[in-house]
């Protein structure tokens, strides 16, 4: 697969895999221990392991500006996206719930994409965003129809959802031209400053250190933000921030498969219908538009 082949369909596929799993290492590892004491040993041991590797490789460190440009993109794309989901679920919010509410990112992202960025949005790309909301809610609608759990959970889902919109949006404006590598020292960094308070002011810091939450915990470090989150911020430099954020259409349905297979929760006709209309609706924002056939004629004045 040459690189252009892996920009437009491998990565987004191993991304979306990738990512879906987190709701799973979720359900896995919650139990076990409160959600900002999960989240700050998580961003930390990640913040620790790239300082590591950057300063092994004797990598370039940014300019003071770009530090904070960074430490701002990281609050937003991992302590406040992960800490209202992982809090949502905490309380009592189904996953599939949390899902269909940060599956709106893509429409929010795409609505200020053109101002605050200049990109473009044509109407092929929001009849395949409006497709994507439409096969995520049926995805998710028995999930729906089990209750949402509490008003709190529900707004640390809604405060989920504007962290990962805002986090797209800053990293492609103000956060690019950095080595992926060197970034996430000071987006895991900041992210694990934010948990670790939280965790401090409101969480016991107690841990049941049960396999269950040893292979959660693994998965979050080595696979979700060593690999997923590195991903997501080489995908937002690579293309448009209203594509890469389709891909979130994807998630849901995604994960729906995964607890299928692994939790053995049924996957309704209904659901499927959903992951074929998200698919649909993914493939209309990314596919390139066609272009003008050199042969054809030029219009007449």
């Amino acid at each position: 697969m040459n690189r252009a082949a892996f920009v437009a369909l491998g990565a987004p596929a191993l991304f979306v895999f990738l990512w879906s799993t987190g709701f799973i290492s979720a359900k896995l590892g919650l139990p076990h221990v409160e959600p900002m004491t999960f989240l700050t040993l998580r961003f930390a041991v990640v913040a620790l392991g790239f300082l590591a590797l950057v300063l092994w490789l004797r990598l370039r460190w940014p300019s003071p500006k770009s530090m904070l440009h960074q430490m701002l993109a990281g609050l937003l794309l991992h302590g406040v996206y992960l800490g209202g989901v992982f809090a949502a679920i905490d309380q009592g919010v189904e996953a599939g719930a949390a899902a269909l509410i940060v599956g709106v990112q893509p429409l929010l992202v795409a609505a200020v994409a053109a101002p605050f960025l200049g990109e473009n949005v044509g109407w092929r790309q929001w009849l395949g965003l409006l497709l994507g909301i439409i096969g995520v809610g049926l995805v998710v609608w028995e999930k729906l129809e089990s209750g949402m759990g509490t008003a709190i959970g529900i707004g640390f889902a809604i405060a989920a959802l504007l962290g990962i919109t805002l986090g797209t949006l800053y990293q492609k404006r103000f956060a690019r031209g950095l080595d992926i590598r060197v970034g996430n020292v000071f987006q895991f960094g900041a992210a694990a400053l934010a948990t670790g308070l939280a965790a401090w002011l409101f969480e016991t810091g107690v841990i049941d250190w049960q396999p269950a939450f040893v292979v959660a915990l693994f998965w979050s470090i080595v696979v979700l933000s060593f690999g997923a989150v590195s991903l997501l911020l080489w995908l937002i430099a690579q293309g448009a921030a209203s594509r890469v954020s389709s891909l979130f259409f994807l998630v849901p349905p995604t994960t729906a498969l995964m607890a299928w297979l692994l939790f053995d929760e049924r996957l309704p006709p209904l659901a499927m219908l959903g992951m074929v209309v998200a698919v649909l609706g993914v493939a209309l924002v990314n596919l390139p538009a066609a272009r003008a056939s050199p042969h054809r004629a030029p219009p007449r004045r």
